[in-house]
């Protein structure tokens, strides 16, 4: 594993990530077609994923420059008040982490926070009434398990905390839904497969992009 301390959301940090297949992608990096003639071939959104960090390699700059959506940036504000939380409800302490890659720099992740020496830590502040109901009410961390299994992976642990946070539901001790989900090495070494193969993909697009214009 390799570490880079830089602040999230600072310059450093959008640099730190740019051409590396994200945890935050992994979900969408291993879609592929369900049907059609195209079956089993990457979905156009996992295509269009790899074009970009093909670019961003060339360029050696964030193809969107690090753009972020309401969404992202409500996030970024809460994540203090999130951890505090989380920290206050655990007894856990919480180390602030950077940006992680693998040693080949090919894969990363931005855990939100590091507990003790085999703990991670990843933090939702949804918005969306869909997601915030699969959650309380059916548990359903399907949409996120490949971040969370991802940052296992990179990072060797064997943990991971998953807190949504939702201060508006404080008034009925509902601000934290928390669950530790194990290290699962089944899931793992499937999503590692899918990654390596959407790797090869953004290879080729890499080639492709730096072969000469025909005469």
């Amino acid at each position: 594993m390799r570490e880079f301390k830089h602040p999230q959301g600072s310059p450093e940090w959008l640099q730190s990530r740019c051409g590396v297949v994200t945890a935050s992608m992994f979900k969408v990096a291993r879609e592929r077609l369900k049907s059609g003639p195209n079956k089993g071939d990457f979905t156009e959104a996992a295509k269009d994923y790899a074009f970009r960090l093909a670019f961003e390699r060339i360029s050696g700059e964030l193809m969107d420059e690090g753009y972020q959506t309401w969404q992202m940036e409500r996030g970024h504000e809460l994540e203090p008040a999130a951890r505090y939380t989380h920290e206050i409800e655990t007894g856990c302490v919480v180390e602030q982490v950077g940006f992680v890659t693998d040693e080949s720099g090919i894969f990363g992740a931005s855990a939100d926070g590091f507990i003790g020496s085999d703990t991670g830590l990843e933090i939702k502040c949804l918005v969306s009434a869909k997601g915030i109901r699969k959650l309380w009410f059916a548990e359903d961390m399907s949409d996120f398990m490949d971040q969370v299994q991802g940052g296992m992976w990179i990072t060797g642990r064997t943990k991971w905390h998953f807190a949504l946070y939702c201060p508006a539901l404080a008034t009925i001790g509902k601000e934290l839904f928390l669950r530790v989900v194990p290290r699962d090495e089944e899931y793992i070494e499937a999503m590692e497969r899918d990654l390596r193969a959407f790797a090869d993909l953004v290879d080729t697009f890499h080639r492709q992009l730096q072969e000469p214009l025909a005469a």
